[in-house]
């Protein structure tokens, strides 16, 4: 299904209202939650939060002067930021996400639609493990999924689905040819990207390679 591109006042109220509503579910969650895994390898609750709010807790200045201890390598950077600043209340974090809905931050190269592809993902990280049917509006899932499956998304996250055709349950959404993987959109998404999900929520011979062991 081909859509018309997003405008910039849409995106911005798309990412507005992801941050909302993920705020909002965090707002909901037992103490206890922020200390469960996520899908990002070795990080919890709050390391992830302490992640999709550095943008707005950060200078640059600060951003670059923990990008050079980090040797210009930005993924070590981001973990070793995230697990530190992840000692914060709960609270604080809560509120640095809250308090940026209509940030403008947006990632080097990615624009908005790299910003809105940031904070659905990552929120994603932290639902599907924990279980929460929480259901992305299906205008901003198909911006994440047209994102995520471009040519230097691809490159970037290096998954290997060849062979794969990859098929949503719930939207009108395909990619890709080959061996059926199917299931909701949302986790699909999560499978470009390189993330492991959890047993029975994909169908297809080749479900197990996606799946968490």
């Amino acid at each position: 299904m081909i859509t018309s591109p997003a405008t910039d006042s849409q995106l911005a109220r798309h990412i507005g209202a992801e941050r909302r509503e993920f705020a909002e579910l965090l707002s909901s969650l037992p103490a206890q939650s922020w200390d469960s895994a996520t899908l990002c390898t070795g990080w919890r609750v709050r390391e992830l939060v302490a992640h999709l709010t550095m943008p707005f807790r950060y200078s640059t200045a600060r951003f670059l002067a923990e990008l050079a201890r980090s040797g210009g390598r930005f993924n070590a950077m981001a973990d070793r930021c995230a697990r530190r600043d992840a000692a914060a209340p709960a609270s604080e974090l809560l509120s640095a996400l809250r308090d940026n809905a209509d940030n403008p931050w947006t990632p080097p190269g990615g624009g908005l639609v790299g910003a809105l592809t940031h904070d659905v993902i990552h929120g994603l990280d932290a639902v599907v493990p924990l279980g929460i049917g929480r259901r992305v509006p299906d205008e901003r899932l198909r911006i994440v999924l047209e994102s995520v499956t471009g040519p230097a998304a691809l490159k970037h996250f290096g998954t290997d689905l060849g062979g794969i055709g990859l098929r949503a349950d719930d939207l009108d959404w395909s990619f890709g040819s080959g061996q059926l993987l199917a299931g909701p959109a949302h986790d699909l998404a999560l499978v470009v990207c390189g993330r492991k999900l959890p047993a029975g929520r994909l169908r297809g011979e080749q479900a197990a390679r996606f799946t968490a062991g």
